[in-house]
């Protein structure tokens, strides 16, 4: 142990407590919650909480969001998954969390750091630390008991804020860079809303729109398949799955915009080769969720590859010049589509879209002039959104080669001169 660090039970620094379970019909309305997705994808509570659910001031006052609170998934398929923490930086007034996590309230906040914390807890060290306590029956679990003997290396708070304060500097920049992709999205998404949802096209002063279709001279609803090549995964099953080989989609893989690959299983490559070869992605391809939370969209670039589509995702690939790349993509994202998906699917234990409903829609298809004007627009701005999320990537992985060496004290920052 390097001096001054020590040794800690969390039990010794936190009070554990159980979250908030209601039924469905108690969601979409009411007060924040911070729900278990919120947890599993973030190092720290997002700054606003989109979900709401019904709550009483007393499940306000029990389950109550506080800076500094330690929220961790207490349950999940797998021991890899389990107990993913998220850390509170500030109050969340009536907010309440999810009765799939626990929460770790601080006894006394004079010897932690939040921020610390919040990256201590998704470090390599502590992951190893949940596997070795975690028990696996039919699903992984965490009880009160486990979570309270997990172990944690603490210097003293003056490392913790430095320590903190290196790794938040990449975390700033990666917030930074994120700003300036929804910039470039929302301009790209403006662009495909005049053109092809007000048909505000250059020169449509001059056009003639047709009375009977509303659309411009030259232009045609023609079917979805007609238009852009469409596959959906197969049904890929647990016992295929291996250690290494060909990584493959899944549901919990795609955010939108981007891929986390670190939650990204394996297929054998043989099996890949001889049956599966036709699922594999190619550059540009663009992916949409078709269950569960449908429409998160992604599209796939060459550090993302080779990558294999699975159940449950949609592969959208260029077909026809008139339907171009980046049309495409601007097409998937924006409110008619995504409102055609919620109206389409269907399912009870959770909603499904899929290439059945694919096949019953008509997209107004512009000429081929207009179609080649908008790519050649939108392929620079595109491209600058890839270099942007290319740079994010990088800033991760040097965070995540930082952390493991600052959390075990590998790197002495006490005498080091932050200027960051």
């Amino acid at each position: 142990m390097i001096e001054g660090w020590k040794e800690v039970k969390l039990a010794d620094y936190y009070n554990i407590h159980s979250g908030l379970s209601k039924p469905a019909k108690e969601f979409g309305f009411g007060f924040p919650f911070l729900s278990f997705s919120d947890i599993f994808w973030n190092y720290f509570v997002p700054d606003k909480l989109t979900q709401l659910v019904n709550t009483s001031e007393k499940e306000q006052l029990s389950c109550s969001v506080q800076k500094g609170d330690v929220f961790l998934t207490r349950t999940s398929e797998t021991v890899e998954e389990l107990g993913m923490s998220c850390v509170a930086l500030k109050n969340y007034p009536k907010a309440t969390f999810n009765g799939f996590s626990k929460r770790l309230r601080l006894k006394n906040n004079k010897y932690l750091e939040p921020k610390f914390i919040g990256f201590y807890l998704r470090s390599p060290q502590f992951r190893a630390e949940i596997t070795a306590y975690s028990t696996l029956t039919t699903r992984a679990s965490l009880n009160n008991g486990i979570i309270g003997r997990l172990r944690i290396n603490l210097p003293p708070i003056d490392i913790q804020r430095k320590i903190a304060k290196i790794l938040s500097a990449y975390d700033d920049l990666i917030e930074k860079n994120l700003k300036r992709i929804k910039l470039l999205e929302e301009m790209a998404q403006k662009t495909y809303e005049e053109w092809f949802v007000r048909y505000k096209f250059p020169g449509y002063e001059t056009a003639v729109f047709d009375k009977g279709t509303g659309l411009p001279e030259g232009w045609e609803r023609l079917p979805f398949e007609e238009m852009i090549d469409f596959k959906e995964g197969p049904g890929l099953r647990n016992w295929q799955y291996r250690e290494k080989g060909v990584p493959f989609l899944n549901i919990r893989v795609i955010k939108n915009g981007d891929l986390d690959m670190q939650k990204v299983q394996y297929l054998d490559t043989e099996e890949v080769n001889s049956k599966y070869k036709h699922f594999l992605l190619a550059e540009n391809d663009h992916v949409i969720s078709s269950s569960g939370t449908l429409g998160r969209l992604t599209t796939i670039r060459k550090r993302h590859l080779p990558l294999c589509l699975n159940t449950s995702i949609i592969r959208m690939r260029q077909k026809n010049d008139r339907f171009g790349t980046w049309l495409i993509k601007h097409m998937l994202q924006g409110q008619i589509f995504q409102s055609t998906m919620d109206a389409y699917a269907n399912g009870s234990a959770q909603v499904n879209f899929g290439p059945t409903h694919l096949k019953q829609i008509k997209l107004p298809t512009p000429n081929l002039e207009i179609s080649l004007a908008y790519e050649k627009i939108m392929a620079p701005l595109e491209e600058c959104i890839k270099g942007i999320r290319d740079q994010n990537q990088y800033l991760k992985e040097a965070r995540n080669i930082l952390l493991p060496r600052l959390m075990t004290g590998m790197i002495d920052v006490e005498k080091m001169e932050l200027k960051i």
